[in-house]
């Protein structure tokens, strides 16, 4: 469904499992980053009423999110501590050239945000199935359907926005390029890293 060409290394789970602060953390900061990213699309393209509007219920629920880890890492005696860099949005974002015409920029942004979602759908599918804290498992499993419904979302305004088949043609070449940047990653106790 997701159409990813490279699985995340089941293996990435043993990196979390003994780095759960750390996992938590830049978690919650995905989060708070995914309400930013939606706040920074409505400020930038107003007219797009339908888009608007999801994107206010957007980060109405990524905040909620952001809330949900949050509390996680203080009921476990954790802070938030500082935002580390994302090694997978910076390369990602690398892709497409920067300029075009405003709708060109916004199916790019569009197709970055329905790829890291995708990402994280796919990463929590896995955290939901292989983590052996059963409570932080069943955590997860709520949090994948929620970024599932996120990629689609994200997905279908670029293609209700831009021409289909160009995007169609962005979208498996930007896949194509995620899966190099994933071949890289899979190693560090990060959401994407």
């Amino acid at each position: 469904m997701l159409g990813l060409k490279l699985p995340t290394d089941p293996r990435w789970v043993n990196i979390v499992e003994k780095n759960i602060e750390d996992i938590l953390v830049d978690h919650a900061y995905c989060e708070q980053k995914a309400a930013s990213t939606a706040i920074s699309l409505i400020v930038g393209f107003p007219e797009y009423t339908e888009l608007v509007q999801e994107m206010v219920e957007l980060v109405n629920e990524e905040m909620s999110h952001f809330k949900m880890v949050h509390d996680l890492i203080l009921e476990n005696g954790w802070t938030l501590g500082r935002d580390r860099k994302d090694d997978y949005v910076i390369s990602l974002i690398t892709f497409f050239p920067k300029g075009g015409s405003r709708t060109t920029q916004l199916v790019h942004r569009l197709l970055y945000a329905a790829l890291i979602e995708a990402r994280s759908c796919e990463r929590f599918r896995l955290l939901s199935e292989e983590l052996e804290d059963k409570k932080l498992a069943k955590f997860y499993k709520k949090l994948m359907i929620s970024e599932a419904g996120h990629y689609t979302m994200f997905l279908n305004f670029a293609r209700q926005y831009g021409d289909r088949k160009e995007v169609d043609q962005k979208w498996e070449a930007l896949l194509n390029f995620e899966a190099d940047i994933m071949s890289n990653l899979g190693n560090k106790e990060t959401i994407h890293g």
